[in-house]
């Protein structure tokens, strides 16, 4: 009596046996190709939908030309089946055979379609003590003319490999009986001499594409014969047996031959690292295999492969037990190789089944739950929403901490060892509570030019890279940001990842550091934000889901809708046709929030105090729009402010009308003012000066811009060289390669207050025919003046962060203005009650327990 356990593969059975989802269950059971599915494979079949109409293509046509040029044989001698099996089984049936001779154990359906074609089977059986080799001459020996011989090359269950002349030299001796070679596992091996290069006049090779291409849903083989032989078994099948969705991705597969290559190197690496942790066990066997699957035996002296069998089942992980094969009993089972992590689990299952003792471990030290905040494109809010989650998390009592592996911004900020990280970052470990770190942000990329970018590397600067160099890079900061990653994950009960860009991104998913690669490495979960206020969010989500590989897919799970006005119950439609299409669903409904009170991730979002609060008598302050500009999040403290306007200046005109004019810091402070230059903004804002009637401001690069001249000797920032500044300030600086990353405090001499903020620059400024403004705790002098006070400059960047001071500074525009000065703030600048008010608009629009559940917490 067997076990049941037939075929692999059955993942509704194995469901309904162990009472989880058919998605929770890790299937070794069925040996199909671990790297699933190749990417294109929802493509073809998209494209093919609309054929659905018509019958397929009877003669395969398309899908024959293929095989026939990936195997360099005959187009004639290729049929096509609805998998392997359907040909074997047609084979017995197609001819007049004496008996079937089976070597033992070897593919069940050998045996049951032999005895369905009513033949007799006589079994030569490979024995443990003879390591499952096939003795050739005894299966001479077993025919007795006009027979059918039939033989897996590599075997099923063991894994051994068939000598290919031994079968040509057997099936020679004996020219009127058939010999049926299925070839469905050669795929996997490096090496593989087939038998359809000069195939036998008696001999017929089958070979499953269900099974290397991991598509079995679809079921596709091919077998290879003499002319003769091939037409004999096409009649032998049923008509239009090959449907037109597996006609042309089989057309595709086997042309893709990048995909094959890599298999064959995946399946020999991954197959070894599962037989040594197999082999570890001390309770279980291990045979040699040449597959893509390992036959193991169950030597404890109270539990055989039925029992092992079930108790993996309850923990998620299915197993073949190998009863139903001649030749083996109820110890033996077979195993898939599947990706390191997978085989790791199924490792650690059967010790606690078998009740032996942990082996080693790899990876983190304890299990980590994190969850990763993607987006269907740039600024859909992920910085926002992941800081939303930072921030519920803490509220409920979980020691979390933000991370993203690589941000491309020019909003940076100091950690309080003089390192430097984005902006955003810095943001979500505020709402966990956190300091910054860099381990929360290991790779920060800041753009210079349209092609290049400043690289920094765990905070400090790996210096300046083109699209190419940073290219080459990537392998080694793909291992940078996983240390980065492991390091941070160890102290935290959970993990808020950011992705960057958009997974879908197709051109950049080969190099990928930071999306669906970094989840598969945190073992995360990732949910997708889609900005609504920008419309086509459903169209994206969709969409983003048709770029992904299967393995990608799996990590999704669940959408969340952002900014959204109006009434959430009109979207459930929506919602539903997007589930239906995608089987993703959707987790969240997040408002629009107005007036947020926490940094934008985007210079073009430059707004001035609420609107509901805004004043009839206010001060207006205009922000050059630079190209490479950076931290523009200095200027948010001014902006909640209900008597101050803030708008960007992208043109002269701009500047007209304002009460103060700021140049924000840049990454490239030498381009930007050929660009200002160009624009007609430089000659207007020394026009302005004279004046004399409004403050000119420079704050870090800005603060370089107002000066005589710059210099580059290095081309740190630019490779334009030297150039002439704006001529506000009486200053010189110097670019270096050494970096100015410092969290400092000072007094503003004017005023007298004491001023905070930090320092993110390059290079040396000397002050010439200036006022001291801003003197360091240290001494050292950090912002100068005019004489008349209307221009200054200072290198802190978070300046206007200090309520006191701000005040102070709208102050001086209110009476320079004819306005009384307040005096006292109006406004108190909080980030903090801006996360607690963002996280309680995000936890009343989202199924947060959900996600918890996704993470693990609950």
């Amino acid at each position: 009596m067997t076990s049941g356990f037939t075929h692999g593969g059955d993942t509704r059975k194995l469901a309904l046996t162990s009472g989880l989802p058919e998605d929770r269950i890790i299937d070794f059971s069925a040996s199909l190709n671990p790297l699933g599915f190749p990417e294109w494979l929802r493509t073809v079949i998209s494209s093919k939908v609309s054929s659905l109409s018509r019958y397929p293509d009877p003669s395969c046509s398309e899908l024959g030309s293929a095989v026939s040029a990936w195997l360099g044989v005959d187009e004639n001698m290729v049929v096509a089946g609805a998998g392997a099996t359907e040909l074997l089984f047609a084979i017995a049936r197609a001819g007049d055979y004496g008996k079937a001779v089976i070597p033992e154990p070897g593919y069940v359906d050998y045996r049951n379609a032999a005895q369905t074609a009513g033949l007799k089977t006589t079994p030569v059986l490979m024995t443990e003590a003879n390591r499952f080799d096939l003795d050739f001459a005894t299966v001479g020996e077993s025919i007795g003319g006009n027979d059918l011989v039939m033989t897996g090359n590599p075997n099923n269950p063991t894994g051994k490999i068939l000598d290919s002349d031994s079968i040509r030299a057997l099936a020679a001796q004996h020219p009127d009986t058939l010999f049926v070679v299925d070839e469905s596992f050669a795929g996997f091996v490096e090496g593989f001499v087939s038998l359809t290069a000069e195939t036998p006049p008696n001999v017929v090779v089958i070979m499953s594409l269900t099974k290397l291409f991991a598509i079995p849903g679809l079921r596709l083989g091919v077998a290879v014969a003499n002319v003769g032989l091939a037409d004999q078994l096409r009649k032998a099948l049923p008509p239009w047996s090959v449907n037109t969705l597996a006609q042309a991705v089989g057309a595709r597969a086997v042309a893709d031959t990048g995909y094959q290559e890599m298999t064959i190197r995946k399946v020999k690496l991954w197959r070894e690292d599962l037989r040594s942790r197999l082999r570890s066990i001390n309770s279980v066997t291990v045979y040699e295999s040449a597959a893509n699957f390992v036959l193991c035996k169950v030597d404890h002296p109270k539990t055989h492969a039925k029992t092992l069998a079930l108790k993996l089942l309850e923990k998620g992980i299915a197993i073949r037990v190998c009863d139903d094969y001649k030749g083996l009993d109820n110890r033996f089972f077979r195993v898939a190789v599947r990706r390191p992590a997978d085989n790791e689990k199924l490792e650690g299952a059967i010790r606690g089944a078998l009740g032996v003792s942990p082996g080693r471990r790899t990876g983190r030290a304890a299990p980590n739950h994190a969850i990763m905040i993607q987006g269907v494109s740039s600024n859909s809010g992920k910085s926002v929403v992941a800081a939303a989650f930072c921030r519920i998390m803490k509220q409920d009592g979980f020691r979390v901490a933000p991370f993203k592996a690589q941000n491309m911004a020019l909003n940076s900020y100091v950690t309080l060892d003089g390192k430097e990280i984005g902006r955003a970052q810095a943001v979500q470990a505020q709402a966990c509570g956190l300091e910054p770190d860099t381990l929360m942000n290991p790779i920060l990329l800041k753009p210079n030019s349209d092609i290049g970018a400043q690289v920094i590397v765990m905070g400090e600067p790996a210096g300046l890279m083109n699209v190419g160099q940073y290219s080459a890079f990537k392998s080694e900061a793909f291992e940078i940001v996983k240390k980065a990653y492991d390091s941070l994950a160890k102290d935290y009960d959970a993990v808020v990842m950011e992705g960057a860009g958009s997974p879908a991104e197709v051109n950049l998913k080969s190099e990928d550091i930071v999306n669906m690669r970094m989840a598969r490495h945190a073992g995360a979960k990732a949910l997708i934000v889609g900005d609504i206020d920008r419309g086509g969010m459903f169209a994206s989500f969709i969409g983003c889901l048709e770029t992904m590989a299967e393995w990608e897919r799996d990590i999704v799970a669940g959408f969340l809708i952002n900014k959204f006005r109006g009434e959430a119950g009109l979207l459930h439609s929506a919602m539903d046709y997007t589930l239906r299409q995608t089987g993703v669903q959707t987790l969240g409904v997040i408002p629009f929030i107005h007036d947020m009170g926490l940094p934008e991730e985007d210079m073009a979002k430059i707004r001035h105090g609420p609107e509901s609060k805004m004043e009839k008598e206010f001060v207006k302050i205009a922000i050059v729009k630079l190209r490479h500009t950076s931290n523009f999040t200095d200027f948010d403290p001014l902006m909640i402010e209900p008597d101050v306007r803030v708008v960007a200046a992208s043109r002269p005109e701009d500047l007209e009308g304002v009460d103060a004019i700021i140049i924000p810091g840049s990454k490239n402070v030498i381009g930007d003012l050929a660009q200002l230059r160009h624009d007609g903004i430089a000659a207007r804002l020394g026009e302005i000066s004279r004046r004399g009637q409004t403050e000119i401001i420079g704050i870090c690069g800005g603060f370089q811009a107002m000066g005589l001249r710059l210099f580059d000797p290095d081309g740190v920032e630019s490779f334009n060289g030297d150039s002439a500044g704006l001529g506000l300030l009486s200053i010189e600086t110097t670019f270096a390669r050494d970096k100015t990353l410092a969290r400092v405090e000072g007094k503003h001499l004017d005023s007298g207050l004491i001023v905070n903020g930090y320092e993110i620059h390059h290079g040396r400024t000397d002050y010439k025919e200036t006022i001291p403004l801003i003197k360091l705790s240290d001494g050292k002098i950090a912002g100068v003046r005019s004489v008349d006070g209307n221009i200054w400059g200072t290198y802190l960047h978070g300046l206007f962060n200090g309520d006191r001071f701000r005040r102070w500074f709208i102050d001086r525009l209110r009476v320079r203005k004819g306005l009384h000065a307040r005096k006292s703030g109006l406004t108190g600048y909080d980030p903090d009650l801006a996360l607690d008010r963002l996280a309680d608009v995000v936890r009343d629009g989202v199924d947060v327990e959900g996600i918890y559940a996704l993470m693990g917490l609950r």
